[in-house]
């Protein structure tokens, strides 16, 4: 997954002080501006810092966002805004639109920002993950959850709290529905990917990693539906448009090894035909893939051995079942390809619920009322400077290591 899968940058953004200097009048209203100023850093360090894992990328949200909940939740748990919700401007850059920031005085542009950034994460320590050259089974369930965790937080953030944001998004944006829904759809499509890596590795039956390929393929095709084709050769995003192709290859090469299991020879043939087609197509738009210029990762998924491999999978299986015909069944090959109408019962991916962690419990009655509006200075200098530089996030380089197939054992 480290380099068959796109990954667009992380979104960066100014830095944020939380100075409100005589507007939080109380020793506990300074200290939990303190804490969300070293919280919020540490948190932007760790999104770049290889030796983050799972465990301390969510002590280090839960740590932050139950502090920035104080900025948006009632403490009465009214439907009313916090009224320090508007008293922090956040500068934050789309993937999608280089370097070029969108500011929004609004917590909940904040939370939302962040949270589309720690499921960016997620993504990309499964890839990192994957691309390991002997990746262990705890490893590969590893790759599955954290895919499962990003799409749950698109999903929430999405369906809770971006409907919530007093700007409108703007089309192409980051934070567009269309976006978040390819995103989500997305995570759960490479989720599935472990899944039939797991089946292929442990020789499960051909139906069902025909069936589980089939219901992938259809899970890509919605993530692409979900873009503007022209916006996204434009910005390299949508860099899906091999893979609904690959995966229609890889489904209709296990059914026809289930067809010719079942002693069906000739719809075995037609069906590893089309296999084989498909597999030419895949191989040409992946080669125009690898050329489109773009943010975020370059991938050349047509050199990759799994994709090769299957390659050698489909004309070795449709040379033996043309042999097997001339010899034994003699079949008549149909005209048309089988209509794949394939039902998945298992290894099925579905998001995993996420929340954002409850309110930190330094935010009493006391401490918000210890924040004074009235003595907020005239000219706004919770406002970053409109020079202010918003710099990159600098993301490792990762190297590709030995291509061990894909295969996870």
């Amino acid at each position: 997954m480290t380099h068959w899968f796109h990954r667009n940058p992380l979104k960066a953004t100014a830095p944020v002080t939380f100075n409100f200097y005589g507007v939080a009048s109380s020793t506990a209203a300074t200290k939990i501006c303190n804490d969300l100023r070293s919280s919020r850093v540490r948190l932007l360090e760790l999104f770049t810092d290889l030796s983050c894992n799972p465990e301390m990328i969510k002590n280090a949200t839960d740590l932050y966002f139950s502090l920035l909940q104080g900025f948006i939740v009632s403490l009465d748990n009214s439907s009313q805004d916090c009224k320090l919700r508007y008293i922090q401007n956040f500068k934050w850059t789309d993937t999608l639109q280089g370097q070029v920031p969108s500011a929004q005085q609004d917590a909940v542009f904040e939370l939302v920002s962040m949270g589309f950034n720690v499921a960016l994460w997620y993504t990309k320590y499964a890839s990192r993950l994957a691309g390991k050259e002997d990746i262990t089974e705890d490893e590969a369930k590893d790759v599955h959850r954290s895919l499962k965790i990003a799409a749950g937080i698109f999903k929430h953030l999405k369906e809770s709290h971006i409907p919530k944001l007093i700007t409108p998004v703007e089309k192409g944006r980051d934070l567009e529905a269309r976006l978040i829904d390819s995103y989500i759809i997305q995570c759960q499509a490479e989720a599935q990917e472990v899944t039939i890596a797991r089946a292929i590795e442990l020789k499960h039956n051909p139906g069902l990693i025909a069936a589980l390929a089939y219901e992938t393929a259809n899970f890509y095709q919605k993530a692409v539906k979900r873009k503007n084709r022209k916006t996204d050769v434009v910005t390299g995003n949508c860099r899906l448009m091999p893979v609904p192709i690959f995966f229609s290859h890889q489904s209709y090469c296990y059914h026809g090894q289930t067809l010719l299991a079942s002693d069906k020879c000739g719809e075995a043939i037609r069906s590893l035909q089309e296999s084989e087609k498909f597999f030419v197509k895949a191989e040409a738009l992946c080669k125009e893939y690898g050329e489109t210029k773009g943010p975020g990762t370059t991938a050349k998924p047509s050199g990759h051995l799994f994709f090769r491999k299957l390659g050698s999978l489909v004309k070795n299986t449709l040379e033996k079942c043309q042999r097997e015909n001339g010899f034994i069944y003699f079949q008549k090959v149909p005209p048309e390809a089988p209509q794949l109408e394939l039902k998945a019962n298992y290894g099925l991916v579905e998001p995993i619920l996420f929340e954002f962690p409850a309110l930190h419990a330094h935010w009493t009655p006391e401490t918000l009322a210890a924040f004074d509006l009235t003595k907020r200075p005239k000219d706004d200098s919770a406002k970053p400077k409109p020079e202010e530089e918003v710099k990159p996030m600098k993301e490792p380089d990762i190297k590709p290591q030995k291509d061990s197939g894909c295969q996870i054992s």
